[in-house]
């Protein structure tokens, strides 16, 4: 994690849950960088490496979420990746996340305490990794 504050790429195509996540994360003074696609997360995911991913499940493709923490490991990433999902508690009768490694799913709608809960001690817990 950089000495700066944590910047945190979130990757939804709803403008809305984007406009949502990028206050929230900096209101609780985080950084922000947003994407709107899959293709366009992996492109700013290579300009800034971010210290948390927040990703859809289901974007332009249905599994274009998978697939880019699929393309995310690949690269070798080591920062904890979420899935946002409004699936349901059905999520694991769509896809088998367990072998992406996710760090959590979050549900839609999302909870503003809730997200900020689990990204601080997810954070905090890598930092004391190392």
């Amino acid at each position: 994690m950089s000495e700066s504050k944590p910047l945190i790429l979130c990757i939804d195509d709803d403008p809305d849950i984007l406009s949502f996540l990028e206050t929230v994360l900096e209101g609780a003074g985080y950084g922000y960088a947003g994407a709107a696609s899959a293709e366009e997360g992996l492109r700013v995911y290579r300009e800034t490496p971010p210290d948390a991913v927040i990703v859809d499940l289901m974007m332009e493709e249905v599994d274009s979420g998978t697939s880019f923490v699929k393309e995310l490991r690949a690269q070798g990433n080591r920062a904890p990746i979420f899935m946002l999902s409004s699936v349901g508690d059905n999520l694991n009768l769509v896809t088998d996340y367990s072998p992406l490694g996710l760090a959590g799913v979050f549900q839609k709608p999302l909870s503003r305490q809730h997200l900020l809960t689990v990204l601080e001690a997810t954070l905090a817990g890598a930092a004391a990794k190392g």
